[in-house]
């Protein structure tokens, strides 16, 4: 598996394992798709505090104690921010969630901590005390975001002492338009509107790993467009290209992504492990730049 780095003490796999559905996994499910991640390579494991209502981080934790795995050989990463109906990004709220989410896993440190989505009532400067008493604690080593905007990074870098190193954010084939504005810019078409602050660009600006999650599906998660016929020519353009490249339309996909200059790394939210395997192999396809754009315009997106 290909690495990327993230900071000075996260060289980490360009692949992360999506963990929101491992409950819908039995136990010696979960802990063989555990270790199947890891075989691959990608020990990198993402959870969110509200995943399950928390089962997803528990049944995780005692999985991974009964693999017989060791804590320094695999990366953990959590979530905390989405409470019943709302957001909260207190200082007391954060300290909570990391705590609840430490005993769920059964772990002494989280290796990311990312605020889920931005709080509307945030306060900068309780985020940066919670994160002061995480990180002197040695219970969270790095930290970063998720669904965040440009200017809301800022606001929260200016009292932050650690820095924010990873963004997580939606983005794929049928849901592209951090890259649509950018090629679209200056022109009347749709796709130049900036939604986003020009956030891509930003992040690869400021050392900051895009995370893309749910990398399959279109619009906001409505559902998967591989196979999915209302995706005739998208889907013929992944087959005769993932031919060309012995892969599957899945393995090309992710290897659309990892194209990308800006080397992002792609959570994967499957639970079976064949898919797994076929979302890894994506970290050994380099595509030339013309089958990225070919596939670029099949999901219908316009070239200017």
């Amino acid at each position: 598996m290909k690495t990327l780095k993230i900071n000075d003490h996260l060289q980490v796999p360009v692949i992360a394992v999506g963990c929101m559905r491992i409950n819908q996994l039995e136990k010696p499910e979960r802990e063989g798709f555990i270790m199947e991640a890891v075989e691959q390579g990608a020990n990198y494991f993402d959870h969110a505090d509200i995943y399950g209502k928390g089962t997803c981080e528990s049944l995780f934790g005692e999985a991974f104690q009964n693999s017989g795995l060791s804590r320094d050989h695999v990366f953990i990463q959590t979530k905390c921010g989405i409470r019943q109906g709302y957001y909260d990004l207190s200082k007391e709220h954060i300290l909570h969630s990391v705590e609840q989410s430490l005993k769920n896993l059964k772990t002494d440190y989280i290796d990311v901590l990312l605020l889920h989505r931005p709080d509307a009532l945030c306060e900068p400067e309780e985020v940066a005390d919670a994160f002061d008493s995480l990180f002197s604690s040695g219970k969270v080593r790095t930290f970063g975001v998720s669904n965040y905007n440009p200017m809301q990074i800022e606001l929260l870098k200016k009292h932050l002492r650690q820095p924010l190193v990873i963004n997580q954010l939606q983005f794929g084939i049928a849901h592209a338009q951090m890259v649509s504005n950018g090629i679209n810019v200056n022109t009347r078409y749709p796709s130049a509107i900036d939604r986003d602050g020009s956030v891509l660009d930003y992040c690869r600006l400021n050392d900051m790993t895009i995370q893309p999650w749910s990398p399959f599906q279109y619009g906001f998660i409505e559902g998967v467009f591989i196979g999915n016929d209302k995706f005739p020519e998208l889907n013929h353009t992944l087959e005769k290209i993932a031919a060309d490249y012995q892969v599957s339309t899945t393995t090309l996909a992710i290897a659309w992504i990892l194209r990308h200059p800006a080397q992002m790394q792609p959570i994967a939210g499957t639970t079976n492990r064949h898919r797994l395997a076929e979302i890894c192999r994506a970290a050994e396809i380099n595509i030339s730049r013309e089958a990225w754009y070919e596939i670029y315009r099949a999901a219908g997106n316009n070239i200017p």
